[in-house]
């Protein structure tokens, strides 16, 4: 971990869009807009730009001849999709149900939020959540909050928390969240994440990372859950570039500076700086507009 300011991702970075290489264009649109009720903002060439309010939180871009990506390698575990109230979560979580009853995987209270997992038509892991206030999550010694996983029982929550005017009404996804990515060992993820990219550490399980700026819960997990020993990706659908917002200018220049100091290739175009972590996965960076 850095051991000055200058060394650590500014506190305000948030998640930016998740870009996914796509097969079948139509049933993933069909997915992410009818199903989650993301709004198609804009369209760039074949590139579909997905979110709420101007937002943006999933980007579809179609891509011929490429293979489904292999679970066991480096890649994707799930886009983490963050919604502003229970109710428009209970909402989402009950449209993805009615439309794809057989993508739900799995659901956790993980004390600092509450979680519900899916796969989408193309076999991305997809996280719905709700984060509690921060002011009630628990936290160690040193500031970091204290995660766990409990049971969340799917049919209380909607029960609780599912209005017939949410049901009825679009989503209120706000934003990506976090990213949680596969990658072949943890020591050399904390080098990368926490050494080049400045984030601080949350939880090292030993398996899996949890990394974030500013005191939050994570905005990138690490697993080896099924990836352990994972070299570079290969070609694949899947997970195409992720995005890091910084807040000002100033911090991508000290972003630039830390990873020129460790030698790291970019690309820097003077407002976006591109990076590929250890396994290749396309890291952008870029500043709050």
């Amino acid at each position: 971990m850095g051991t000055s300011e200058q060394d650590r991702i500014a506190s305000g970075t948030r998640m930016g869009p998740v870009e996914l290489r796509v097969d079948d264009l139509a049933t993933m649109l069909a997915y992410y807009r009818d199903v989650l009720a993301l709004e198609e903002i804009r369209v760039d060439g074949a590139r579909h730009v997905l979110g709420r309010g101007g937002v943006e939180t999933v980007v579809l871009t179609p891509t011929r001849g490429l293979p489904r990506f292999d679970r066991r390698g480096a890649g994707l575990f799930h886009t983490a999709v963050l919604f502003d109230s229970r109710e428009g979560l209970a909402a989402a979580v009950l449209r993805v149900a009615q439309a794809a009853p057989g993508s739900f995987t799995g659901s956790a209270d993980h004390l600092v939020s509450e979680a519900f997992y899916f796969d989408d038509p193309e076999g991305n892991g997809v996280e719905l959540y709700f984060d509690r206030p921060r002011t009630s999550w628990a936290r160690d010694a040193a500031g970091r909050p204290l995660m766990g996983t409990e049971h969340l029982d799917v049919n209380g929550f909607l029960r609780t928390h599912l209005t017939e005017a949410e049901a009825t009404a679009p989503a209120t996804a706000a934003s990506v969240g976090h990213v949680h990515l596969q990658v072949g060992d943890i020591p050399t993820a904390k080098d990368f994440y926490i050494g080049a990219l400045g984030f601080d550490e949350v939880l090292d399980m030993g398996s899996a990372l949890f990394v974030s700026a500013g005191g939050y819960h994570h905005h990138v997990g690490l697993n080896t859950w099924n990836s352990r020993g994972a070299g570079p990706r290969a070609a694949s659908l899947g997970l195409g570039t992720m995005d890091i917002v910084l807040p000002t200018a100033d911090d991508l220049g000290a972003m630039r500076e830390r990873l020129a100091h460790r030698g790291t290739a970019v690309a820097d175009d003077g407002r976006t700086v591109a990076v590929r972590d250890p396994w290749g996965s396309e890291i952008r960076v870029t500043v709050a507009r």
